[in-house]
């Protein structure tokens, strides 16, 4: 039944996307049996065509309610086509209401989907190939709970 209810939450999460024409890239890395280790980091490459549009870039998260923290800290990497680090930095994703534990997000059953913007209205360097790198970065390793993790670029409305 969970794997039902898992593989529904997938295809209305691919049917939605595909929906989207602001939505220039958008995917997803299962995470293997659930368990995040700390030297996996997916990377998700994605082609800018229009240096001039602004975008919004989120992380796509799923995780599974019996998730143990109400956080989540990722490193992430944007390197251009050269493999030129534009940036890195750290993020807090809020996965629960810290003080009631309420999930955020979008749940079905005991999965919960997080869409959680990265950059909003970001003007990438020039046109071409760039790869964002995604790194846990949690004390326990390796994490459990996580399902998959991804990326989605989508043109910013004025």
């Amino acid at each position: 039944m969970k794997n039902l209810l898992y593989l529904i939450l997938i295809m209305s999460v691919v049917l939605l996307a595909g929906c989207d024409k602001n939505t220039v890239y958008s995917e997803y890395e299962d995470i293997e049996d659930g368990k995040w280790y700390v030297n996996y980091a997916p990377a998700f490459t994605f082609r800018i065509e229009d240096a001039s549009q602004p975008y919004n870039i989120y992380y796509n998260l799923r995780n599974a309610l019996s998730y143990p923290y109400y956080n989540l800290y990722l490193t992430r990497y944007l390197n251009d086509s050269t493999g030129h680090t534009i940036e890195s930095r750290l993020d807090e994703l809020l996965l629960m209401d810290p003080k009631t534990g309420q999930p955020n997000g979008d749940g079905l059953g005991d999965i919960f989907d997080h869409k959680v913007i990265i950059k909003q209205n970001y003007r990438f360097p020039k046109a071409g190939q760039y790869t964002i790198r995604i790194k846990q970065y949690m004390r326990q390793n390796p994490l459990p709970d996580v399902l998959s993790v991804g990326i989605s670029v989508e043109k910013a409305t004025k």
